[in-house]
């Protein structure tokens, strides 16, 4: 059954991704004391007396303004209060009613949607007495809550859950796959994230670092549920402020990294990989995770016959610690060879979760140790007893010797070699873990 929806609207800086928090139980939402820090749409799922629930979080409504910003913000804040079954506004109890508030709540009006009225930022019982005014925003009851310090926020939840007209109990962990798109400012991972969902999801920009947060979107293909994380670009590591948003955005990109099934790393076709893209493809390959690149904006290269192969080359001289990257050659723009991200995405994560038999692994070691014989040192030779694969994702494999410290990274190299010869692992990093067994055999 599908989840209800509940989506968080209000003027800039009255408190919803500190709800939003709150209520997810973790920092998803940036938080900050600047106004228009929450751009897009931001989704997680939540639950709260027995009740599942996915809780949207929008950019911050100005509707007296009229700049490019607020058109992108506003835009995303309907298509919220058009999906959603419940809406909370949160307005700031301290600052009392403004015009700002007066249009909010006309628009929700208009919606026909049930609408939940929460008075933040207030501490104190005295403070309460100010919660009364807001009946004239025309939504009902308001509640009085401080989204910081959690004061209020039952009440608020248990007003919203009983507004929904189905309940859904909590379901088991989320076993949609995570697919993180990541790179470089104005790369195009926003119009990549939308042309996948097939509707303007997140704000696309000429503006490098108009997403600022890391986007979760739920996302079906080819009847598997899968979801989106559209990141914020990683810039150089000198030219980021980490006291600043932008530091806030790297920092969860990062961690959407660390937290994906599959990342997609996106390149500008029109421009050279850089070293910082080195360092961030570097850093998903330490992470261990599957990975497809993306080469965007293909449409605005000059091409002949060779031009897939000297790219496909540049890849291979930059990235020579991952050479079972597997590129795709795109455009965001007018769909040139899009299916073949998503059709990639499947064959890494297949690859990633291959298991080969131990008696399988023997003899391709076997195949391997007679074909270059295990290294020497100090006269005494290395002794590869057996293989066997002990994890995936990446798939992972334990080596016994009788020293470990013969095993000279070149043959571990080698082996690992072997092993892609005899089996797909385009895409997916390998792991050796060396266990030593005697010392004097």
């Amino acid at each position: 059954m599908t989840k209800p929806v509940l989506a968080i609207i209000g003027k800039p800086n009255v408190g919803k991704s500190t709800f939003f928090n709150r209520v997810a139980g973790r920092r998803i939402s940036i938080v900050k004391n600047i106004p228009g820090v929450t751009r897009d749409r931001i989704i997680a799922d939540a639950e709260w007396a027995g009740y599942a629930f996915s809780m949207i979080d929008t950019g911050g409504i100005e509707p007296n303004k009229n700049d490019e910003w607020q058109k992108y913000i506003m835009a995303q804040a309907q298509l919220a209060i058009d999906v959603a079954d419940v809406i909370l506004m949160i307005v700031d109890g301290k600052e009392g009613i403004t015009s700002s508030d007066e249009n909010v709540a006309q628009i929700l009006r208009k919606s026909k949607k049930p609408v939940i009225l929460a008075v933040n930022k207030l501490e104190n019982d005295k403070d309460e007495l100010l919660v009364s005014d807001f009946y004239k925003l025309g939504l009902g009851k308001p509640f009085a809550m401080s989204s910081e310090h959690g004061m209020g926020v039952a009440d608020v939840l248990d007003a919203v859950v009983q507004k929904f007209k189905t309940k859904v109990e909590p379901s088991e962990a989320d076993e949609r796959i995570k697919i993180a798109i990541v790179g470089r400012p104005n790369a195009g991972k926003s119009s990549i994230t939308n042309r996948l969902l097939g509707e303007e999801r997140v704000v696309v920009s000429d503006v490098a670092g108009t997403t600022r947060d890391a986007v979760d979107v739920p996302f079906k293909y080819d009847k598997k549920d899968y979801l989106l994380i559209d990141t914020a670009g990683i810039r150089r590591k000198s030219k980021i402020d980490y006291e600043t948003i932008e530091g806030y955005s790297v920092m969860r990109s990062l961690q959407a990294i660390r937290r994906a099934d599959c990342v997609i790393y996106v390149l500008d076709a029109n421009e050279e990989i850089s070293e910082q893209d080195v360092r961030i493809l570097g850093y998903v390959h330490e992470q261990g995770k599957p990975s497809v690149i993306v080469y965007n904006k293909w449409d605005l290269v000059e091409k002949d016959e060779k031009t897939v192969n000297k790219y496909t080359k540049k890849l291979q001289e930059e990235l020579k610690f991952m050479d079972y990257f597997v590129p795709v050659y795109v455009s965001a723009l007018d769909g040139t060879r899009f299916g073949k991200i998503m059709e990639n995405v499947e064959l890494v994560l297949k690859n990633a979760n291959t298991r080969i038999s131990t008696g399988l692994l023997n003899e391709i070691l076997q195949d391997a140790m007679a074909t270059t014989e295990p290294p020497t040192h100090a006269g005494r030779r290395l002794k590869i007893k057996y293989m066997t694969q002990v994890d995936v994702c990446p798939p992972t494999f334990a080596i016994f010797v009788n020293d470990e410290k013969l095993l000279h990274f070149s043959y571990k190299r080698y082996l690992e070699n072997c092993l892609r010869r005899a089996k797909d692992f385009r895409g997916t990093p390998i792991r050796f873990l060396i266990r030593q067994t005697n010392k004097e055999d």
